[in-house]
């Protein structure tokens, strides 16, 4: 994913570099609509300049924040799952399986309840 290029090759381990553009890949090809943007030096995708869901790498895992109402709206999907997480972010393990279905709950409500949204934070 050209977009994020340097944010992936910021990512010094490869297998977390492939997985990561893995993931970005996977949105761009399920929600076309969606923009790739670099904020505050995270990569994240927007819907017509809403704040749809962001991401960032650390050693052990990938952060995905979707925004504090959405992680209330999946808290027992996280839960369930087992991830480690706050009130604005979910940190996928490395060394687990990529839960692709949480995050598609979690783009899917975000493209819903941020539809008629004119800002780029819910107020």
């Amino acid at each position: 994913m050209e977009y994020f290029a340097e944010f992936l090759a910021g990512i010094d381990d490869p297998t977390h570099r492939e997985r990561t553009e893995e993931i970005f890949t996977w949105i761009k090809d399920y929600y076309p609509n969606l923009e790739p943007e670099i904020k505050w030096n995270q990569p994240m995708f927007t819907d017509h300049g809403t704040f749809i869901i962001g991401f960032s790498a650390s050693k052990k895992h990938l952060a995905v924040a979707p925004e504090a109402v959405t992680i209330t709206y999946v808290e027992d999907d996280i839960k369930k799952a087992g991830f480690e997480y706050t009130k604005e972010l979910i940190r996928f393990p490395w060394n687990q399986p990529f839960d692709y279905s949480l995050l598609e709950k979690m783009i899917e409500f975000n493209i819903w309840d941020k539809a008629n949204c004119t800002t780029f934070w819910r107020k």
